[in-house]
């Protein structure tokens, strides 16, 4: 099967038109206002105008309330919630009130940590193992913090599942290989400054993932 790739913290036409033209499955938009990142319900709109059936759109929330919820998935037509720093029951709740796909993210900084995703059996889709970060940081992810990959090796893995944290154009293809991974996400890896995507970057970064 190929390797599918997620291009995250889409916020402008172009690079939302360049990560559909190389290949994308799906496009994320964040909905969290500290994230250099963060898009108005208008600005998710217009963006969603743009994408094709064949790409599926993703919402990223650090645990939202249902008004955020309900204004995102309709403003940005949303096929996919990711959810960040959720509980269990919090995302079963969320995928059964919105009727979406549920991908969940896990931080990851020590193999224990890999425990987390069996809490979300029958409560989301896709676990995000992401990299762990800092308890001061003000962000949840998009920070360019990888984890060790090793760390997945021979995991009984509860959930499909996606590999995502620090990824780059130059070390995708190194990070599928070690870690087996069907799907990666991507957001600081392809920018040229804090929220600011790279139309070359993106490129290279689904080239990359397309050859593995």
């Amino acid at each position: 099967m190929p390797v599918t790739a997620k291009i995250c913290g889409l916020s402008t036409p172009e690079t939302l038109d360049a990560a559909i033209a190389h290949g994308a499955a799906q496009v994320g938009f964040v909905f969290f206002p500290p994230s250099p990142r963060t898009l108005s319900f208008e600005q998710a709109s217009g963006l969603a105008d743009r994408v094709p059936a064949r790409v599926r759109k993703a919402g990223v929330f650090v645990d939202p309330d249902d008004a955020l919820l309900d204004a995102a998935i309709a403003a940005g037509r949303l096929d996919i919630v990711q959810l960040h720093k959720t509980a269990p029951d919090r995302a079963a709740a969320i995928r059964a009130s919105t009727g979406r796909e549920v991908w969940v993210a896990v931080a990851v900084k020590l193999r224990t940590d890999l425990a987390a995703a069996a809490g979300f059996a029958g409560a989301a889709d896709r676990i995000l193992y992401d990299a762990k970060t800092p308890d001061t940081a003000a962000l949840p992810g998009g920070m360019g913090l990888r984890f060790d990959w090793t760390l997945l090796q021979g995991y009984a893995h509860p959930l499909p599942w996606a590999l995502s944290g620090g990824l780059t154009p130059d070390n995708v293809a190194e990070a599928v290989r070690v870690t087996g991974a069907g799907a990666v996400d991507v957001s600081s890896g392809v920018e040229s400054a804090p929220g600011v995507k790279d139309v070359d970057k993106i490129a290279a970064f689904l080239k990359a993932v397309a050859q593995c």
